[in-house]
């Protein structure tokens, strides 16, 4: 039965409650003031970052407000919490700043899922040996086309140059300037150093290179495991297991330290953001016929012209073309 106006019913209390009369605010946190640091480590959800201020370490976790966004060694990213990096104490990432570059590779040439690597990277230095074991140049190719793409400056750096002559490899590359610093065990590595001073280098080679003797030397102290090579495959052993940011003893550089790779999957490049890499043969190219691959079988490709009137020359364009097909 109905209760009657002005009686009690006891039932009243158990209806669905009403919506708020406040409605929810949409203002975010602003950020735009909080310290600055850089992602230097990443460790089973915790993130070490060196603060830009003080250079104090800080151990972090990844505020709430981030969602899925990925961060990654390299970034420079806006810090909440307790930053005085006390034993102990946890800083929390709020905000990951725009990238200047973002360096990335795929599982293989099927996997449409790109993996950022490293973030604001100025150059990448590709390690390889010139013996034991020996260059691999198809995973050279493959590196410098992550390089263009993500318009990061390549160089080559050829270790155990005690061991093997480095002309032969240094001929394949001769048209595309890249800047070249051989090394020996005993040899100084002065051009290497000033070559990395006060820049964001990211150092990327397969297993056995001598990548992480690398890294000691040119940050004395740090103690990276070296591995060796096996005689029977020549491979070497993986030693970095994830990506490390380190400061250079001298200036303001850094130097990313990568896990060795065995392969390096390339199907985020497309031909298109490739040739943008190198401004005087894109300029050449708009005169191609249209689905032009640029290649040597290619009919009408406006890059043999050039070759043959003399703007461009004939190595930077074999150099080019090599490279190309390898990204497919």
């Amino acid at each position: 039965m109905a209760s009657r106006r002005g009686e009690r019913d006891d039932h009243s209390g158990f209806d669905r409650p009403g919506k708020r009369s406040r409605p929810r605010t949409k203002d975010r946190p602003d950020y735009s003031d909080a310290p600055l640091g850089r992602v230097v480590g990443i460790d089973r959800g915790r993130y070490q970052v060196r603060s830009l201020a003080d250079g104090t370490d800080l151990t972090c976790t990844k505020a709430r407000r981030l969602g899925r966004t990925g961060v990654i060694v390299g970034d420079e990213v806006r810090l909440d919490g307790d930053v005085s990096g006390d034993e102990g104490t946890l800083a929390r990432i709020v905000e990951v700043t725009e990238r200047r570059t973002v360096l990335r590779r795929t599982a293989d040439d099927t996997d449409p899922y790109e993996r950022p690597i490293v973030a604001n990277a100025d150059q990448l230095v590709i390690v390889t040996a010139l013996a034991d074991p020996p260059p691999r140049t198809g995973m050279i190719d493959r590196i410098l086309v992550a390089a263009y793409e993500a318009g990061v400056t390549p160089l080559l750096c050829l270790t155990k140059a005690d061991l093997a002559d480095p002309a032969e490899l240094l001929a394949l590359y001769e048209g595309l300037d890249i800047p070249v610093f051989p090394t020996r065990p005993d040899g100084d590595i002065d051009a290497l150093q000033a070559q990395l001073r006060d820049r964001v280098s990211v150092l990327v080679g397969h297993s056995g290179v001598g990548k992480s003797t690398l890294v000691n030397r040119l940050v004395p102290g740090i103690d990276r495991a070296v591995g060796h090579v096996n005689a029977a495959t020549g491979r070497g052993r993986h030693t970095s297991t994830s990506a490390v940011a380190l400061p250079l003893p001298d200036g303001d550089g850094w130097v990313i330290d990568t896990p060795g790779v065995r392969s390096f999957g390339l199907s985020h490049v497309t031909p298109d953001n490739l040739i943008a890499a190198f401004p005087d043969l894109a300029a050449v190219t708009v005169d191609c016929p249209r689905g032009c691959e640029h290649q040597d079988h290619s009919p009408e490709c406006a890059l043999d012209g050039a070759v043959q009137r003399g703007e461009i020359s004939a190595s930077r364009l074999v150099s080019f073309r090599r490279i190309e097909l390898s990204a497919h």
